[in-house]
C-alpha cells in the first residue's frame, strides 16, 4: 500500500481561463506514480507552481475533448522534450482520442525525444497499474465522455505470530505477496493463512463534465473522495443540465448517496460570481463539501484495518 496518496488541484475553472483560476487539471499521485486528470490551456504552467514536477507525469487521461480539457496537451509534451524526457508517456482518453490527438500533436514544427502512446478507452473498463487500478464510466455530457475512479489495491496484514509459527520472515513474506502463495519445508502457504485483516485501499472519482448521473452513485460508492461537476449552483438548473454540467445541490446530493469520505465541488462557470454560494447549498446536503481551489493539495490518510 502507497505511503502517499496526494491529490493537487491544478485548475479548478471552466470554459476560459480566469485571473486566480484555471482551466480544468487535477494531479494524481501515488508514491512514485503521477497520473493528470484532464490538461487545459496553461496547465503545465500551474503544474511548474505545485508540489510535483511534469516531468514526473507517466499517464494523462482526458475525460472529453472539449477545448478547456485537452488544450494544454501540446505545451505540455513540447516542455516535456525540452527538459530531456526520454521515457514514454500514455495518454488516455474515450473513443476518438487517437485521431484527435494525433492531429493536436502535429501543429506546428517541433521533435520529441520520447513516444507519446494514445489509448482509446471502452466505459466500463479499467487500466491496471503499479499497486492502483484506474476506471472509467460513461459520463454524461453532450459529447463521448468519461468519468474515471482511481482505486488503489487492498493490503492484507499480517499476523505476525501466525507468520513466525508459519516459518515466514519478513523476506519471505514478500515474496508471498508477490506469488500468492509460497511453499516452506514441503508445506504451501497463502496470504490467506497469515492474515490478520484486510487495510481498504483508498479511491478517488473524478468526473469530468456531466449530467447528474444515476450510476454515478455506484460507481462512487464509499470513496475517499469524490470530486464533481459543480458548474453552478441550483439556481440555474436546469439550464445547466441541459449543456451538461451539475449544481452543486445535486453534486451533494450524489455525494451523501454514494457514501464518499469527502466532495470536492470542481469546474466553476466563469460566469459564477462567488463559488462561496455553491459551497454553503452544497453543505446543506453533505457536510464534508469542499471548494477545489487552485493548487490546493489534499493528501488522504490511509483508511482503518478490517480484521478477519
Amino acid at each position: 500500500m502507497a505511503s502517499l496518496f496526494r491529490i493537487t488541484f491544478i485548475g479548478t475553472g471552466g470554459s476560459w481561463p480566469q485571473p486566480g483560476r484555471a482551466m480544468p487539471s487535477v494531479m494524481i499521485q501515488i508514491d512514485d506514480n503521477v497520473c493528470l486528470f484532464d490538461c487545459g490551456e496553461g496547465t503545465q504552467k500551474q503544474i511548474m507552481a505545485s508540489p510535483t514536477s511534469f516531468m514526473k507525469i507517466d499517464h494523462i487521461f482526458i475525460s472529453h475533448f472539449h477545448g478547456d480539457h485537452f488544450l494544454g496537451l501540446p505545451g505540455l509534451i513540447q516542455s516535456m522534450s525540452f527538459n530531456g524526457r526520454e521515457r514514454d508517456l500514455n495518454v488516455y482518453g474515450p473513443h476518438g482520442a487517437i485521431g484527435i490527438l494525433s492531429r493536436a500533436f502535429n501543429v506546428g514544427y517541433y521533435s520529441l525525444n520520447y513516444n507519446i502512446r494514445i489509448h482509446e478507452l471502452d466505459y466500463n473498463s479499467a487500466v491496471k497499474m503499479d499497486g492502483f487500478t484506474v476506471k472509467t464510466m460513461k459520463a454524461d455530457h453532450p459529447v463521448p465522455a468519461i468519468s474515471y475512479k482511481i482505486e488503489e489495491d487492498d493490503l492484507i496484514k499480517i499476523d505476525k505470530e501466525k507468520a513466525d509459527a508459519a516459518g515466514l520472515d519478513s523476506r519471505l513474506i514478500e515474496k508471498l505477496r508477490e506469488k500468492g502463495s509460497i511453499d516452506v519445508n514441503g508445506k504451501t502457504f497463502t496470504l490467506n493463512d497469515i492474515r490478520a485483516g484486510v487495510r481498504k485501499g483508498r479511491s478517488v472519482v473524478y468526473s469530468g463534465d456531466t449530467r447528474p448521473n444515476p450510476e454515478m452513485v455506484n460507481f462512487a460508492k464509499n470513496a475517499s473522495v469524490l470530486i464533481h461537476d459543480t458548474t453552478t449552483d441550483s439556481s440555474l438548473e436546469p439550464k445547466v443540465n441541459e449543456f451538461g454540467h451539475t449544481s452543486s445541490k445535486q453534486a451533494a446530493e450524489i455525494a451523501k448517496q454514494a457514501g464518499v469520505g469527502r466532495l470536492y465541488l470542481y469546474h466553476f462557470s466563469p460566469r459564477i460570481d462567488s463559488v462561496d454560494s455553491l459551497l454553503s447549498e452544497s453543505k446543506k446536503i453533505f457536510e464534508e463539501s469542499y471548494l477545489s481551489e487552485d493548487l490546493k493539495v489534499y493528501e488522504i490518510p490511509k483508511g482503518e484495518v478490517v480484521k478477519d
